[in-house]
């Protein structure tokens, strides 16, 4: 019988985890209560400043629903900023605040620190090809899950 510490689905749950509790420890040792997907939004906006809603949920493979919460979250913490697109009124785009930006020059060196610690026990060889494995891993079952990510074309 296969025990459940051999089986995919749960060794990738039990590494998500890891990697949010690493995340969330360091990111509040940094002072800050940024969750990884609130991170990755920011980080996405900062990248694609006026994107709109559904193309952010797009680009971090989040749900388009559940994303407007996020952003809620983000611009009642003042990191950013909605407002009615000039092509489509029905969108709203998105840019960073001031304080948004300010945050991620602080935060991007702590997470970008934090990747090692997400991983532990690995050599830097091990580490490049297991992110191989994962991205062709993603990449492959994208269409599978019930928040793709699209990347613009």
């Amino acid at each position: 019988m296969l025990s459940i510490h051999d089986m995919p689905g749960h060794l990738i749950r039990r590494l998500h985890q890891i990697s949010t509790s690493v995340f969330a420890d360091r990111v509040a040792e940094a002072g800050h209560d940024i969750t990884p997907v609130q991170f990755a939004a920011l980080a996405t906006i900062e990248a694609n400043p006026g994107i709109d809603q559904a193309t952010l949920a797009g680009l971090i493979a989040y749900d388009r629903v559940t994303i407007g919460g996020v952003v809620d979250r983000l611009e009642a913490k003042r990191l950013l900023e909605r407002a009615v697109s000039p092509r489509d009124r029905r969108a709203r785009v998105l840019e960073l605040t001031p304080e948004g930006k300010a945050l991620m020059a602080v935060l991007r060196p702590v997470v970008v620190a934090l990747q090692d610690d997400i991983l532990p026990g690995m050599t830097t060889k091990e580490k490049t090809e297991f992110l191989r494995l994962l991205a062709k891993t993603a990449a492959a079952g994208n269409s599978l899950s019930r928040a793709p990510l699209s990347l613009p074309e």
